[in-house]
């Protein structure tokens, strides 16, 4: 009864130093932003109103339209995510499984990592057109590098006696990386998973500059070139919700399947 009633005394010290330290920081700035636009201190066209976003936000939701554009641009990371992610799974274990793999493909995809994301879009347009498959294709470029990085970095520290165990016991080539190298590499490669997923975000703003009349991107670009702040600031809160979301997934993806790794833990 004591330990039961000190662990609740305990909770309710510590849920509101947990409450303000993670929520602090964004009520602050919303707070200094309400401020900021009610004393005029910004014109109401160069930054928008805290009032004048919320009902924009709410026209979209009647209309219909802000779940339209939400769901095509969720579409699009998650189809190009999923295929940088196998593309990256079976070039990173090749290249840092092998010797050969890795002088023939690492320093070509290295050079093509430092091209920027809007030099894509010309070639895209190009090759592919306007439609899906370009989007799709540029969102898959920015999210396969970060992966495929922390692969190979990953492959590269293994313990070199798991390696020297596997291939006592006859396991060679694609059996090592699979059943050794990768699951290995765990915990590297749902980091390289998270910021891969962040990059698909970042990329998705160029590939909804390829003709698209859905997605968070579009809204950006249709508040730019009407010069409405309002709709540009939902445009960048819904984009900031959703990858901060599919990041909050990811991480406990990670501690469910990495929760056996000696990790430090921060108080």
């Amino acid at each position: 009864m004591r330990r039961s009633l000190r662990s609740s005394i305990r909770r309710r010290r510590v849920l509101p130093s947990l409450m303000l330290s993670r929520f602090g920081v964004p009520v602050a700035l919303v707070v200094a932003w309400f401020v900021t636009t009610a004393a005029g201190i910004v014109k109401p066209y160069q930054f928008a109103s805290p009032s004048a976003v919320l009902a924009e936000l709410t026209d979209l939701a009647s209309r219909g339209e802000l779940w339209a554009n939400v769901l095509a641009s969720i579409e699009r990371v998650g189809i190009g995510f999923g295929l940088a992610l196998v593309l990256a799974v079976v070039i990173g274990a090749a290249v840092g499984s092998s010797r050969t793999a890795e002088r023939a493909i690492d320093p070509t995809l290295q050079a093509l990592r430092a091209v920027p994301s809007l030099a894509w879009v010309p070639l895209l347009l190009l090759w592919l057109g306007i439609g899906e498959t370009a989007k799709v294709t540029l969102v898959a470029i920015g999210a396969f590098f970060p992966i495929y990085v922390a692969l190979v970095t990953g492959i590269h520290g293994v313990d070199r006696k798991l390696i020297e165990v596997a291939r006592l016991l006859g396991v060679r080539g694609v059996r090592l990386a699979a059943s050794v190298l990768v699951p290995a590499t765990l915990p590297t490669l749902l980091v390289g998973m998270r910021i891969g997923l962040t990059q698909a975000w970042l990329f998705l703003v160029a590939a909804e500059l390829l003709g698209a009349t859905k997605g968070l991107g579009f809204l950006l670009t249709d508040g730019q070139q009407t010069a409405r702040t309002d709709e540009i600031f939902v445009a960048i809160l819904l984009f900031a919700v959703c990858g901060k979301l599919s990041e909050v997934g990811l991480r406990a993806i990670e501690r469910r399947a990495v929760g056996w790794a000696d990790t430090v833990v921060t108080a």
